[in-house]
């Protein structure tokens, strides 16, 4: 289909409708922000050449963003709530128990770098300051709050003195933050080989880590 641009810098198909109404225009621009964001990285483009991209003129872009950071910040906050329900999915409430359900957290975690790298990029490489947006920042703590609960609940089957949730949950994002930039968000191609599974490793990092609190030679014999 053939799309002409109207006065205000939205495509118009050929009978002259607006094919940009009722908010598409945004959509669009979203959509060509994560195939520049795929193929360049967060800050391998212009405003300017994504207007292009949506097939628009320069100013368009502005009836919906005040400039390009606003419009990655959309993406990034996007990004963060399907983060947060994929934890929320693998966490299941902390069935079957709390420590194989927190591992599954940690695929999750590889599991959505892997499957929207665009986002993961916008949300974690792009430099911008979650402080500075508030929607943006109840985004990404939503997010971290699944990974806090389910340290929490581990810590709770600890022996003698527990280490605070918050410090378990924030090494166990460090860990998966890790692997997931290094072996998993940029593809196999451009990725070191590892003699495992990125979620192997990740598993065994978690493993040892928690065995050094004094928990998980128990629940892994279990699983055997």
């Amino acid at each position: 289909m053939r799309f002409d641009k109207s006065q205000d810098g939205g495509p118009r198909d050929g009978r002259g409708r607006d094919s940009y109404h009722h908010g598409n225009l945004r959509e669009a621009l979203i959509a060509a922000a994560l195939s520049l964001i795929a193929e360049r990285g967060p800050a391998g483009f212009a405003f300017a050449e994504l207007a292009r991209a949506a097939g628009v003129s320069p100013a368009a872009p502005y009836r919906h963003f005040a400039d390009r950071n606003a419009l990655l910040a959309e993406v990034a906050r996007r990004g963060y709530e399907k983060f947060t329900e994929a934890l929320e999915r693998a966490w299941n409430g902390g069935r079957p128990d709390p420590l194989r359900a927190l591992e599954a957290c940690g695929r999750a975690y590889l599991a959505f770098a892997r499957a929207d790298p665009a986002a993961y990029a916008v949300m974690f490489e792009s430099g911008l300051s979650v402080e500075d947006d508030t929607e943006l920042r109840l985004a990404s703590e939503r997010a971290f709050a699944v990974l806090r609960g389910a340290a929490d609940a581990v810590c709770v089957t600890l022996p003698g003195n527990r280490p605070p949730g918050l410090m378990v949950a924030l090494h166990i994002w460090a860990m998966a933050h890790g692997i997931a930039s290094l072996f998993v968000e940029r593809g196999e191609q451009t990725r070191r080989r590892l003699p495992m599974s990125p979620e192997d490793l990740l598993e065994a990092g978690v493993l040892i880590y928690l065995q050094s609190l004094g928990l998980g030679t128990q629940a892994h014999s279990d699983k055997a």
